[in-house]
């Protein structure tokens, strides 16, 4: 019983660690001023003795078309704690993501982008939501006028409702690569992703405890320089990979969509077999009706049938992606998290 204590006070000592990891593509005028923000947080964790250490910051290089590899090569090697990882070609901001999440050792990640549009200074705010609901995933949620151009600004909100609809997945308006995820459900989804499972999704396959913030955001890049790494072709990519990610609504929705003209099309055959009985003499031309109602007929069984098809093709398209059965969180760590950023009753 003597060390009973010592053991408690050891579990109490013991830091919750976090990682970062930044996709890397053309963000080399933004580097030095990102890392310092993520040093000055670190710092202030430690003076503050906070039950929270910044580890680690993962440097993803996804084939930058800048001089962005060199400054996080500099970066690695004059600081222990940052890593600097580059894919072999261009991959795409989700696979970095998901590159750099594989690579970290942290009980909880945070992702960000590297123009400085998800400042670091912000990530107290996400864990307050963990102390608060002890979420596993908690998403910014950019508040105001993020690019300062309404025509963007609306489009973003549009399509994402919009995908969110069809894909039946009620957080997908909340998606966004500013994100706080525990480190194993992170690891998780990051290890089943495949070439085209969208990772957002897949963190909805392992919990279903995700937290938003809402904060405001501004993407300093687009409204200075009024570039972006979001083209059209890439937000359609974006769709189809949520699309194909989230499971069998749209399929669902022509199945029912096939029930529906189905049973249209035999209330329709009834009451022209009633009028054919009973009231022959108000059926002015013989056959037009009956053909269009086979054809309607036929037409429900044919979307029925594809329906079938199409959410039994889905549901092999979500167990290729790695889709699990069940998976188990440890939350006992969240109770540090807690009593360090837990709003102080006054």
């Amino acid at each position: 019983m003597t060390g009973s204590p010592s053991i408690a006070s050891d579990a109490q000592q013991k830091k919750v660690t976090v990682s970062v990891v930044v996709p890397v593509y053309s963000g080399a005028q933004y580097l030095h001023a990102l890392f310092d923000e993520l040093q000055l947080l670190k710092d202030r964790w430690e003076n503050e003795n906070a039950p929270v250490s910044l580890v680690e910051a993962i440097f993803v290089d996804d084939a930058a078309i800048d001089n962005s590899p060199e400054l996080i090569d500099q970066l690695s090697r004059q600081y222990s704690w940052v890593t600097a990882i580059h894919l072999a070609r261009n991959f795409g901001q989700h696979p970095a993501t998901i590159a750099g999440i594989l690579h970290t050792s942290g009980d909880w990640i945070v992702t960000l982008d590297e123009d400085l549009q998800h400042p670091p200074t912000h990530i107290d705010e996400l864990f307050r939501e963990v102390a608060r609901s002890s979420c596993d995933v908690v998403y910014a949620k950019a508040e105001g006028k993020v690019h300062e151009n309404r025509v963007r600004d609306l489009g973003s909100s549009l399509y994402k409702r919009f995908i969110e609809r069809f894909s039946g997945i009620s957080n997908i308006r909340f998606f966004n690569s500013f994100r706080l995820i525990r480190g194993p459900v992170g690891r998780a989804a990051g290890s089943v992703c495949s070439h085209d499972t969208y990772f957002d999704v897949a963190l909805s396959w392992f919990t279903q405890r995700v937290g938003v913030v809402p904060m405001r955001l501004k993407d300093h890049r687009f409204i200075e320089e009024g570039k972006s790494g979001y083209k059209f072709s890439k937000l359609l990519s974006h769709a189809r990979r949520m699309l194909m990610s989230s499971g069998a609504k749209v399929s669902r929705i022509g199945g029912a969509s096939g029930l529906l003209i189905l049973g249209a099309s035999v209330v329709f055959g009834l009451v022209l077999l009633v009028r054919k009985l009973l009231f022959p003499e108000t059926i002015l031309v013989g056959g037009w009706t009956s053909l269009i109602l086979a054809v309607v007929f036929f037409g429900g069984i044919i979307t029925f049938l594809i329906g079938v098809a199409l959410e039994y093709l889905s549901f092999l398209v979500t167990s290729a992606h790695g889709r699990p059965i069940f998976f188990i969180v440890d939350r006992s760590m969240d109770l540090a998290l807690i009593q360090h950023f837990a709003p102080k009753k006054s």
